[in-house]
């Protein structure tokens, strides 16, 4: 029979393994007594350990690796005279484990950080204990220091920091309240948990329940935002755990809550001894995955195949991964390893054996195993080793999701902030230099940044902004990605904030960020965003000796010659886009003369404002490198058609839209949430303007009969309606799934915009506005009925000072500067009226 399993036999010895769950290793001269990484028992139950079936097969183990008698003592004191480094190179060559992913949480007395790691293993990745995160920040400050929202504010912030430096965020709830999480908990509740943690003196230690679950809540939104996964401990462990709380069906609530639908999440430890109960969840649910660490190699050789053949007896091959949970000693990585191999093989055996497997099925079913599901689930940026090709180590080009350059003096990061005016600007440091102290403490930047409007790089007047006084231009390292069109460079979007973990008032995404809190905070909604981005291509002439800039092309809307003589362009710039995790969903030629338009998905609206961010960047570059210039402004041409960012808008709750009606009752296929959302933004749209359509141009381009809508109403499916309520296909038959805002344009600033817009929205929601009826015909053709909506920046401006609404959201002092701007800009371009013809250098 074993001749016949030869060649899985074979495939399974040679196989590189991609360790998902490990531990540091700890120096010989720790406190953790070696005898401890045979067993989970600690204290005086460990002095049994030596009894157990696991204990006595692992011991021989390692006596047979080292040459050694079959004694603790003996191998402790071959342990002593070879050293860790030449152990743990050892262990490691047998292993052979090519990428290890290690949860750096674990207290153990001199352990050695991830870098000591990677002298032994090729690729170390680092997995995020969000526990150990959390009372970290609670032992940073005084007790009485701590709200709830200080708290959620800095725990955040701190995931968010740490994303690009991690491959996974991990749980150890079930060691402290158990897995039955509620993911609705309350903030009274972990209010009140929080106030008994700190109370409890330091070093904390959380373990008050409404707090775990609020925490792993947080935790969870961090997953959905950064597409990161989740490994969660379940079933055996030390005492510390209550194994009847570390059963994976207490997870059902937070499985089945819709806003966490794609996360992705996997089951450690075999969960053992529910492994029955691991195997059914991950065949039901489509985010559940599974691990076997621990289980392999802490159980007896019956235990370790049953617990493996039980987790497939439902859950799909794809779906299962190996690792050691090696820690403490580099002899438990070795007996992870060797043992993981022997027991797939006999699973496997024995299920070719039984008919359930091919040969080849089973082969194929020891590479996802042990390294492909591995790779795709952490998104590990590697060459598949276990595939058909010739046998090579696995290259990793690096553990992050977003690869970082090559760090020499010759890499840069760009630091990007958008200001009041809408201008994007940068400051760009080394990338030595960047990991060195800016990524931390950022760069220093003046207060009159956001009082500069579009035509001089100084503060406008009124805006009491000035060269006086320097703010911190921190970057939000989540948003830290490569540049698809240099590779020698990154970028980053950044916060403004007085000193770390304070904002600065003006700060546009900080601004984005509370009003989204406030929507969350009264009406549990998310608001997502997708923009359509209008914009100009222009190439440069000569003529009668002067540089002029005329249309790229002359073709009409949705031109396929347009578009063909385009294509290389788009060819670089969706890719691009798509490297940045930006969705595109359509790009064609539009109305104007060499003017065209992408449209992005749709998500959470401060990630919609940064991507529309690095949309305009990437289409600018790539446009430069072909010798063209791309221009977002309002109204390039004044005798041509103007370019809008319309953006959609979505209400969420729980992981569903809940802007469409749940029934064909509805008057307007709106459910009243989504109603009295929009009525809002309808009401306020006058003032709205002063920040989405922030030049004198941009009126230019709000005009009747040009689908940029010129007046206040709303219609279905109507492009002329300043706001147009969509159906799209797939759609049930009279629902609304979104609306369209169709008046915003490329100079805005996006997170302002978003911001105002929502406020607007919050304030329809406070007040149960209503909607008129729609208008189903040109608003032009109806003029007489209807309000116009402003015909300059001064009546937007206007507008927005008496908007007492506003200045509960944005803020006195940030509503002072951006009207500041705003008036500058009316009085200069009337004085210049020929100005506005650079703005193609600005936006």
């Amino acid at each position: 029979m074993e001749m016949e399993f030869k060649e899985l036999k074979e495939a399974i010895d040679q196989a590189e393994l991609v360790d998902a769950h490990a531990h540091n290793i700890v120096s010989l001269d720790s406190s953790f007594p070696f005898i401890g990484t045979f067993s989970e028992a600690t204290g005086d139950a460990l002095s049994f350990a030596p009894h157990s079936l696991s204990f006595k097969r692992n011991l021989r183990e390692i006596a047979q690796l080292y040459g050694t008698e079959i004694s603790l003592e003996a191998i402790e004191k071959h342990r002593q005279a070879t050293g860790l480094r030449s152990l743990t190179s050892k262990c490691f060559k047998e292993t052979g484990i090519s990428a290890l992913l290690i949860d750096d949480g674990l207290k153990l007395d001199k352990k050695h950080d991830i870098e000591w790691h990677r002298d032994f293993v090729p690729f170390v990745g680092r997995v995020l204990r969000i526990e150990t995160v959390a009372e970290q920040i609670l032992d940073d400050e005084e007790s009485s220091s701590w709200t709830l929202d200080s708290f959620t504010k800095a725990f955040v912030a701190r995931l968010n920091s740490l994303v690009p430096e991690i491959v996974a965020l991990k749980t150890v709830a079930a060691y402290r309240s158990g897995l039955d999480i509620d993911t609705h908990v309350t903030k009274e509740v972990a209010e009140n948990g929080l106030v008994e943690v700190v109370q409890s003196g330091k070093p904390v230690r959380i373990g008050n329940k409404g707090l775990i679950d609020y925490i792993l809540t947080l935790t969870l939104e961090v997953t959905e935002r950064h597409d990161l996964p989740l490994q969660i401990h379940t079933g055996f462990g030390d005492r510390d755990l209550d194994l009847r709380l570390a059963n994976p069906l207490h997870l059902r609530n937070l499985l089945e809550d819709k806003r966490f639908a794609k996360s992705r999440i996997v089951l450690l430890h075999a969960s053992y001894p529910f492994s029955k109960e691991a195997s059914y969840l991950s065949s039901v649910y489509p985010q559940v995955y599974l691990d076997f660490g621990l289980a392999i190699p802490k159980l007896s050789v019956h235990g370790m195949v049953s617990s493996v053949k039980e987790l497939l007896d439902l859950a799909p091959t794809k779906k299962v991964m190996f690792s050691t949970d090696g820690y403490a000693s580099p002899e438990t990585y070795y007996l992870g390893a060797k043992k993981a191999r022997e027991v797939i093989y006999l699973v496997l055996r024995d299920a070719c054996a039984s008919g359930d497997l091919s040969l080849m099925e089973a082969i194929d079913a020891a590479k996802d195993i042990f390294s492909r599901n591995a790779i795709a689930f952490y998104k590990l940026d590697v060459v598949d080793v276990n595939s058909s090709g010739p046998q090579n180590r696995i290259s990793l080009k690096s553990q992050m999701k977003e690869p970082d350059v090559q760090e020499d003096s010759s890499s840069f990061v760009r630091i990007i902030w958008v200001d009041a005016s809408g201008q994007q600007r940068c400051r760009v440091v080394q990338a030595n230099r960047f990991n060195r102290s800016v990524k931390k403490n950022g760069v220093g930047l003046t207060h009159a940044c956001m009082g500069m409007p579009s035509f001089t790089d100084g503060p406008a007047e009124e805006s009491k902004l000035t060269g006086v006084g320097e703010i911190r231009l921190v970057p939000d390292l989540s948003t830290k990605r490569t540049i698809p069109w240099t590779k020698q460079e990154s970028m980053v979007l950044a916060d403004m904030l007085l000193k770390p973990g304070e904002a600065w008032e003006y700060c546009p995404r900080e601004t984005l960020r509370r009003v989204a809190k406030v929507l969350k905070d009264e009406f549990d909604l998310v608001m997502n965003a997708g923009f359509e981005n209008e914009f100009y291509l222009l190439k440069n002439v000569v003529r009668e000796g002067k540089e002029e800039y005329v249309p790229f092309d002359f073709g009409p809307y949705c031109s396929i010659s347009s578009y063909d003589a385009a294509s290389p362009l788009f060819h670089e710039i969706v890719p691009a886009l798509e490297s940045l995790n930006i969705t595109v969903e359509q790009f064609h030629a539009e109305s104007g003369k060499g003017q065209f338009e992408v449209s992005l998905g749709h998500t959470v609206a401060s990630h919609a404002a940064d991507n529309l961010v690095y949309t305009r960047e990437v289409i600018r570059s790539v446009a430069r490198k072909q010798g063209l210039l791309a221009t977002f402004v309002p109204k390039y041409d004044l005798c041509d058609i103007g370019s809008g960012s319309h953006v959609h808008l979505s209400l969420w709750k729980d992981g569903e839209n809940v802007f469409p009606a749940s029934d064909n009752t509805s008057a307007h296929g709106m459910s009243s949430i989504g109603e009295e959302f929009m009525a809002g933004v309808l009401f306020h749209l006058p003032s709205i303007l002063a920040v989405i359509a922030p030049l004198p141009n941009s009126y230019d381009r709000i005009q009747p009969n040009t689908w940029s809508g010129a007046f206040q109403c709303w219609g279905k499916e109507n492009r002329e309606a300043a706001i147009r309520t969509a159906s799209p296909p797939g759609a049930p038959d009279g629902l609304v799934t979104n609306f369209e805002i169709k008046s915003s344009d490329g100079a805005a600033n996006p997170h302002l915009g978003l911001a105002i817009i929502m406020a607007a929205g919050i304030d329809g929601l406070r007040r149960h506005l209503q909607l008129p009826e729609p208008i189903d015909t040109n608003p032009a053709d109806v003029a007489a009925t209807l309000k116009r909506l402003p015909e300059s920046l001064s009546e937007a401006v206007e507008a927005l000072e008496k908007d007492q609404v506003f200045h509960e959201f944005l803020g006195q002092k940030l509503l002072v500067a951006i009207t500041a701007v705003r008036k500058s800009e009316v009085e200069y371009y009337s004085k210049n009226s020929n100005a506005c013809k650079h703005l193609i250098h600005r936006y």
